[in-house]
């Protein structure tokens, strides 16, 4: 596959090298992988590399988090930064497919990508606390759900790369395959309250701050229970790799 193929040549190449779709909320599986494919497409066309992908995204997030942390709500900021971040998100999914029909991924790069995620994750609900407090007329308690869910966003994240890590080691070792089977479109839907993506989207309704934070508060006290019941089950599948 060279950059003068066809776009739509090269989105159907980037559909058969996708990573499967494991433990995959609905959003990030069926809206931001289908965005991130059709921004790897052009990217690939354009010739860009996997860490100026990174960079992009990099931009369209931290600038979503910089309005959200400074404005006051609004209904064109909450547009703003839902735009800002859904584009940041759809850029994050293109980096490593477009590593993958590049055959140009290393260790640098995923490093690099990891590094931007866990700084926007965790600064996401840092400007939401921030922006509760200077502006939205929410009590001083509830200054803990932000702050709550900066822990759990945290936790979760670090969870899910260490689970990564800690199977390939594994897989190094003892050379068996492990099993990654699909994900049914029913748990897609039921985990869907922990999916970054929806968080993303559910910064359009920010010029409305009291539905916004009560809707914000459903997704942190999902998140939360889902991190707990995750963590039982991610204990047992380490334990039995031994």
């Amino acid at each position: 596959m060279t950059p003068a193929a066809p776009y739509s040549e090269v989105v159907r190449s980037l559909s058969t090298a996708q990573k499967p779709s494991k433990g995959a909320p609905a959003y990030s599986r069926f809206v931001n992988r289908r965005l991130g494919r059709l921004i790897a497409a052009g990217a690939f066309k354009l010739g860009l590399t996997p860490n100026t992908v990174t960079a992009i995204s990099a931009v369209f997030s931290f600038a979503g988090i910089a309005v959200l942390a400074l404005v006051s709500p609004a209904v064109w900021v909450g547009v703003v930064v839902c735009l800002c971040l859904v584009l940041g998100y759809a850029f994050d999914a293109a980096d490593g497919q477009l590593a993958r029909l590049q055959g140009s991924g290393s260790s640098a790069g995923e490093w690099l990508d990891h590094m931007v995620d866990a700084t926007k994750i965790s600064s996401l609900h840092l400007a939401v606390l921030v922006s509760a407090y200077r502006f939205m007329p929410v009590g001083r308690a509830a200054l803990l759900i932000p702050i709550g869910f900066t822990v759990v966003a945290a936790v979760m994240f670090f969870g899910m790369i260490l689970n990564d890590q800690l199977r390939r080691q594994f897989q190094a070792r003892s050379g068996q395959p492990l099993e990654r089977g699909g994900t049914s479109l029913l748990r897609s839907l039921l985990v869907i309250p922990t999916d970054y993506g929806l968080l993303c989207v559910v910064f359009v309704v920010l010029g409305w701050p009291l539905v916004f934070f009560w809707v914000y508060a459903f997704l942190f006290v999902a998140s939360a229970g889902f991190m707990l019941l995750a963590s039982v089950k991610w204990f047992r599948d380490m334990k039995a790799l031994g």
